[in-house]
């Protein structure tokens, strides 16, 4: 490319495209840099003033480097995103520096060029999305091309209202319609901008009996339409959907186009399935976007283009309301919009760019079928042939059985169960789709809300494959991940009731309802005050559960413990996450309980060690006076004189037995230490209670991780033991005879004497070593007996 850029004849293009060359490459090869080098922080870091000399180049892109990379080192999918960006992507951003470059040239120059570029783009695209006879308005926001269009109208529509203004509106308001499954906000964005009220804003319900429920309803929208003509309103213009925002729906445009023209109505549509009137094959519905008048085009999501603009093809035939409106300019450099596009079209060429597309049809359509063969899988797509949007979510099918009582329950408190049960799929479906999205970060899976099918995990391959690099081992592999999920997310859901039960009936415990929490359950061990107040026992509460939580993530188990949600959750409660199937929940409730009273054991004891230890220094500080002044009473005055009592000593010894004292922690209460000087050996003292633990715990086999269900393990290590004992012994049965009968019987009386043998043996070492363990305080106590006698 480089030798390309040497044959051109203008030199200052050839410098532009190769400083564009070394620019990018110097922005794309900055990751590895910064995994050599450590973040730092320094002084460039921090807004300063503008240097007097100026900056090189290299020394202004590095700072852009910096800027771009030096906080998003962590997040992979902005440098995955960087990656992709390709050579198409180089040509947008070439687009820009040419058009800031053309702007310079004179004034005639520039209208040839400008000229040429919009017809030729315009050309291409009309051509390639069957739009024929189209004039095309070239802009950044998505929705400008919409807002334009709007005031085309209202220029077409009120003859006066160049002159008059908002006086002509004010005699009869406009009305604009919208379908209820539109992008959030996009109403509130039109009034605002054309300066009208909400109240010209009309909102079409979709389809609740018959038909897609993200379609709009037409039945509905006549009857509206035939309101607001009778109430004195003019029906300004429809905005319809080829892919809905959420699950990429399209609206019965052929019957909204009739619609229209009965009433002198705009249609304009927009959506992500307008991409496919590039493709060979069209679905009837979207094929009918071609006769409509206006309709939004973003190529830079479906082709991977960056910062290119948006495009808004549409019909009219007076140029002056066209220019009053604003789709067209007198200025040559607003004409040079299109020039990114125009030169990333010409480097993917029409096949590249039916390629591209098709390629995001292909995965949209393998995802779809792989899904089908899914158990708890449920998908919302409008063409289950073609439907390059897949919405999916969990969803647990009914047994007839539950079916009748699921009814029952829900004829009793119908809307509590329906609300609830919805809520937890809710939750449950939003994590899924992180899961996803954080395990193939490739595939471009989101999170979507819709108002009927609730929370969804959406794949849409036209706005995600081309920046992201989408292919079909990433739908192979979200696939799998998926199939993974699914049972943990059927177990959860199934043991949640479990989990719920066996809280309320465990004493100490308190069960959370938290429905937007994804896992197993909320529970709080719940902490006796014995009157405190307030705050010291909400500390007391905090230390416990903090304390429990950190004991619980000690255990070697598969559960994941934590404190919730940042924001939202609940204080001082144990969050559980997600289980699977052989979660034993009995011991998971047992064990919680046991390790809280444990730590509020602990926790009281040392709350009253304080107190007791003072206590306990008092008596003994009582005891040891009151010892001392019975020693001395025993000794007598005489040998309390320094040399007198020496004397006296020497002559008749003195003997007392030391009497100490020892301090019972346990016991919390002062004990002799005779007996310590009796036995030689220090006592333990009063045993502390043993500490509570789970009885199914100490059932655990070796390696086995805590709360998992041991019944089929120990049924097939049961069975396994009894079949090889049965065939041990089937084996001792079969080996073949040698003695005779009488033989037989004399070995048999010779086992018996041995084991007779054996026995009594046994019986007098066991005489023998209870007579040798006799203390010696019993030896000399049986000696000074004999004595006296």
């Amino acid at each position: 490319m480089d030798a390309s850029l040497e044959k051109m004849v203008d030199p200052t293009l050839a410098e532009m495209g190769k400083n564009l060359n070394e620019a990018m490459k110097m922005l794309e090869d900055n990751q590895r840099k910064e995994e050599e080098n450590e973040k730092r922080y320094t002084r460039k870091d921090i807004p300063g003033p503008l240097q007097g000399s100026g900056q090189d180049m290299v020394s202004i892109l590095q700072l852009v480097q910096n800027l771009m990379h030096g906080e998003e080192e962590e997040e992979s999918s902005q440098a995955y995103r960087l990656q992709n960006v390709g050579e198409q992507g180089h040509m947008a951003l070439l687009g820009h520096s040419l058009a800031a470059y053309i702007s310079v040239l004179d004034r005639e120059r520039l209208r040839k060029l400008t000229t040429r570029i919009l017809s030729d783009t315009t050309l291409w695209l009309c051509r390639l999305f069957r739009y024929e006879n189209g004039s095309a308005y070239y802009h950044e926001d998505d929705r400008e091309g919409l807002l334009k269009i709007c005031r085309l109208v209202i220029h077409t529509r009120y003859e006066d209202y160049t002159v008059e203004g908002f006086n002509v509106l004010y005699t009869k308001q406009p009305v604009i319609y919208i379908s209820s499954a539109a992008r959030m906000g996009l109403g509130q964005a039109l009034c605002n901008q054309l300066g009208l009220p909400l109240s010209c804003m009309c909102r079409v319900p979709c389809n609740t009996m018959f038909g897609s429920q993200h379609q709009m309803d037409v039945a509905l929208l006549d009857r509206l339409i035939k309101d607001d003509a009778e109430s004195g309103k003019l029906p300004l213009l429809l905005v319809a959907n080829a892919g809905t925002p959420g699950a990429g729906h399209t609206d019965k445009l052929g019957r909204l186009k009739e619609l229209c023209e009965q009433y002198n109505m705009w249609l304009h549509v927009e959506g992500v399935n307008l991409a496919t009137l590039a493709l060979g094959y069209v679905s009837s519905s979207v094929l009918a976007a071609t006769k409509c008048d206006s309709m939004t085009l973003t190529l830079g999501s479906w082709l991977g283009l960056p910062a290119v603009p948006a495009v808004t093809l549409y019909r009219h035939e007076d140029p002056s309301l066209s220019l009053a409106a604003g789709l067209t300019s007198s200025q040559p450099v607003e004409k040079l919009r299109a020039l990114p596009l125009w030169l990333s079209l010409q480097y993917l060429g029409h096949d590249g760019i039916v390629e591209r597309i098709k390629h995001a049809s292909q995965l949209s359509q393998r995802l779809l079928e792989n899904l089908k063969n899914l158990d708890f899988i449920k998908t919302s797509v409008e063409d289950e042939l073609s439907s390059p949007v897949v919405v999916f979510k969990f969803f647990q099918e009914y047994t007839n059985r539950d079916q009748t009582l699921h009814a029952a329950q829900a004829s009793t408190i119908q809307h509590p169960i329906i609300s609830n049960e919805r809520h937890v799929y809710d939750t449950f479906n939003q994590w899924l789709g992180e899961q996803l999205a954080q395990l193939v970060p490739a595939s471009g899976v989101d999170v979507v809300e819709l108002e009927d099918e609730g929370t969804c995990v959406r794949f849409s391959p036209l706005m995600t494959s081309a920046v992201l690099g989408t292919e079909i081992q990433d739908v192979d592999q979200l696939v799998d991940c998926l199939k993974m999920k699914i049972p943990v997310l059927t177990s959860t859901l199934q043991l949640r009731e479990e989990f719920e039960q066996e809280v309320k009936r465990t004493v100490g415990l308190l069960y959370i309802e938290d429905l937007s929490w994804p896992g197993l359950g909320v529970v709080r061990y719940s902490y006796h005050s014995d009157g405190k107040n307030d705050d010291k026992q909400e500390k007391e509460l905090e230390k416990i559960n903090t304390e429990l939580l950190k004991k619980l993530n000690e255990l070697e188990s598969d559960l994941s413990f934590s404190l919730g949600p940042e924001f939202g959750g609940e204080k001082n409660c144990i969050y559980i996450g997600m289980v699977t199937e052989d979660l034993d929940v009995s011991e998971l409730v047992e064990t919680i309980a046991a390790t809280g009273r444990e730590i509020e054991e602990n926790s009281r004891l040392l709350e009253n060690m304080t107190e007791v230890v003072r206590k306990g220094i008092q008596e003994a500080q009582l005891q040891l006076q009151k010892a001392n002044e019975e020693r001395l009473l025993e000794e007598g005055l005489l040998r309390q004189i320094p040399v007198v009592g020496s004397v006296l000593n020497w002559f008749s010894p003195f003997q007392a037995s030391p009497k100490g004292r020892t301090f019972n922690l346990t016991a919390g209460s002062l004990e002799s230490t005779e007996s310590t000087y009796v036995s030689k050996a220090q006592g333990t003292g009063t045993t502390p209670p043993p500490t509570p633990t789970s009885s199914l715990a100490k059932q655990r086999l070796p390696g086995q991780k805590f709360f998992k269900r041991s019944l089929r393990s120990s049924d097939a290590f049961s069975e396994t033991s009894s079949v090889s004992h049965c065939d041990d012994l089937e084996k001792t049965d079969q080996r073949p005879s040698t003695l005779s009968p009488s033989q037989e019987q004399g070995q048999l009386e010779t086992e018996k004497t041995e084991q007779q043998q054996e026995v009594a043996q046994a019986t007098t070492t066991e005489t023998d070593t209870m007579q040798s363990d006799r203390s010696p305080n019993d030896s000399t106590k049986a000696e000074e007996q004999g004595s006296q006698r």
